[in-house]
């Protein structure tokens, strides 16, 4: 039989893991790693090759940071909405594990420590920058458009493409016409990126009066905006070329990634317009969004380095 001090060590390390673990996922950590793989290609090609390590953590450390105070900050605003979800019903506010009040400083505690964070290990702008996406993102998305607007995730989603911002202005103290086609890039990306995964849990959304496109509108028509948007995005992912000085092998790195894209989204738009194709598959065209801006974020990065 172990000794009755171990066995409560046993218990205080079990209960302090978990606890941390549930602080951790208020952050949403895979929403973060999505961010900062656009940052880093972003500092490189604004640095024209790498920047400092110690630049290149600070960022990524105090950009994370600050993005994980914004998803907490929208955990505990959208507390009420996570109850009714199915796939948000376990989250540490809706259980009780965490009170609104304990998360609700811990992300304040978070969001002046990153903005601190930048503010001396980076840069001013940077900070500045920084302090804009949390706004967007808390305010302008999840307190105003988020329950409003079927086209919430279209402005409010703004707010992830700020890291590109970020990085860019953490090389350069500023901001460029080639950092403001990798925010449109993102910006066009983020509606053909998320409304899959809305169709996926629309049933949720509905329940939750989260009036999100895919709720509101048919697929096809949501379909069809997702077309659009993409078509934007390669264009914006072109224009890097003559505007960042980019070869001709990411042209058609860029170039050959977007129509793969946009077969994803026109593949949707046909199943949607006639079922007898098959199911829907929203979350294939979901997980190669995802694959898509990973690979054009390598594309960026590597052309860099090319002799050319």
């Amino acid at each position: 039989m172990p000794p009755l001090d171990a066995s409560r060590d046993s218990q205080w390390w079990q209960s302090a893991r978990r606890t941390l673990a549930n602080y951790v996922s208020l952050t949403k950590p895979r929403v973060i790693e999505l961010l900062l793989v656009t940052t880093i290609p972003t500092m490189i090609l604004a640095e024209g090759g790498f920047p400092s390590i110690g630049l290149m953590l600070a960022t990524l450390i105090g950009g994370g940071a600050a993005a994980g105070a914004a998803n907490s900050f929208n955990c505990y605003l959208d507390r009420d909405i996570d109850e009714v979800m199915n796939r948000t019903k376990r989250r540490p506010l809706v259980t009780g594990e965490i009170t609104p009040r304990a998360a609700l400083v811990f992300s304040w505690m978070l969001a002046i420590i990153s903005l601190a964070w930048l503010a001396l290990l980076v840069n001013v702008a940077s900070a500045a920058l920084t302090a804009l996406a949390v706004l967007l993102y808390v305010v302008g998305y999840t307190m105003i458009l988020k329950r409003r607007t079927p086209q919430n995730i279209v402005w409010g989603g703004a707010a992830g493409c700020m890291p590109v911002l970020i990085g860019w202005s953490a090389v350069t103290g500023g901001v460029s016409w080639a950092a403001v086609l990798l925010f449109g890039v993102i910006f066009f990306w983020t509606p053909p990126h998320y409304w899959p995964l809305s169709m996926k849990f629309r049933r949720d959304y509905a329940a939750a009066n989260v009036p999100m496109l895919p709720v509101v509108a048919a697929d096809t028509k949501v379909a069809r905006q997702m077309i659009a948007y993409t078509i934007a995005m390669i264009a914006c992912s072109l224009l890097l070329m003559p505007v960042a000085g980019m070869t001709w092998v990411y042209g058609v790195l860029a170039l050959v990634l977007g129509g793969w894209f946009l077969a994803s989204c026109i593949g949707l738009y046909r199943r949607a317009l006639d079922p007898s194709r098959g199911k829907l598959g929203a979350m294939k065209v979901f997980h190669a969004s995802i694959t898509y801006l990973t690979l054009l974020s390598v594309a960026i990065a590597v052309d860099v380095f090319l002799p050319l």
